[in-house]
């Protein structure tokens, strides 16, 4: 295995990152026959071609246009601090009557975690967002039309934004692959990042909802700014100081 060039030890290092969500160096280094430094230097080699982040001791990889996780895959990585995240971000509900869900694992937990005590009409282009909520019978669903996207289960296309395009929403609860305060919210399918983009238009309060390992990645398309952002939920693995820093571009910032 170690006669490998690095370019094919590269290659498979991703393979496996997409695979099983995430490496070790350690382990990597065993597998492939080499030294811990060597597979180093390659996450790192990989990093600055922005394929994945690394960790202490390891790396995940960053969603592209040539790789994107499944809802599937979505509920079962980093379950408890995604339902923290997410019954924070239903906590600044506020006096919103009208709210969009945005599709992903964290706004279908925020979904859930909605009052079900009072009048709320909920916009989404989720089919498993729409489902939950329809069930309740409290909330009043309305579910953008479009063609639906088999990894995620969400409606995109023309349909999808012309439709979008006819609402005023009071709050948007937004997710996104990556944000950074360099390139804002991105989201890897150009057809997603459309729907996303409309519904931060259509909104008067935008809360963006995610898991530590969103910042600082990096992904195809770019939707909105930081600072068109009402609100950030993250939980505590965010570092503080990185919280601060990306609070001086507008959004009030909130690590549970």
């Amino acid at each position: 295995m170690s006669n490998r060039t690095a370019e094919e030890r590269q290659r498979e290092i991703v393979r496996v990152a997409r695979t099983t969500g995430s490496v070790d160096v350690t382990a990597l280094a065993a597998d492939l026959g080499v030294a811990r430094e060597t597979v180093r230097r390659d996450l790192r080699a990989l990093e600055d071609h922005g394929l994945v982040r690394r960790t202490h001791g390891g790396a995940y990889p960053v969603e592209s246009a040539g790789f994107e996780t499944t809802l599937a895959f979505r509920a079962t990585s980093h379950v408890p601090e995604k339902r923290r995240v997410a019954a924070a971000a239903a906590g600044l509900l506020g006096d919103a009557e009208t709210v969009f869900v945005d599709e992903g694992f964290t706004p279908q937990l925020i979904a859930e975690a909605l009052p079900a005590d009072r009048p709320l009409t909920v916009v989404t282009a989720s089919l498993p967002v729409a489902g939950a909520l329809a069930e309740t019978g409290t909330v009043s669903v309305l579910l953008l039309g479009g063609r639906v996207r088999s990894g995620t289960l969400a409606t995109v296309d023309h349909w999808t934004t012309k439709m979008l395009a006819g609402f005023v929403i009071d709050l948007a609860f937004i997710g996104a692959n990556g944000i950074s305060r360099e390139h804002g919210l991105t989201t890897p399918d150009p057809a997603v990042s459309e729907v996303k983009a409309q519904a931060v238009r259509a909104a008067r309060r935008v809360v963006f909802a995610g898991v530590h390992t969103k910042f600082g990645a990096v992904s195809f398309c770019r939707f909105a700014e930081i600072g068109a952002l009402e609100a950030i939920v993250t939980s505590t693995l965010l570092p503080a100081a990185e919280a601060h820093r990306y609070s001086l571009l507008g959004p009030q910032v909130i690590r549970v």
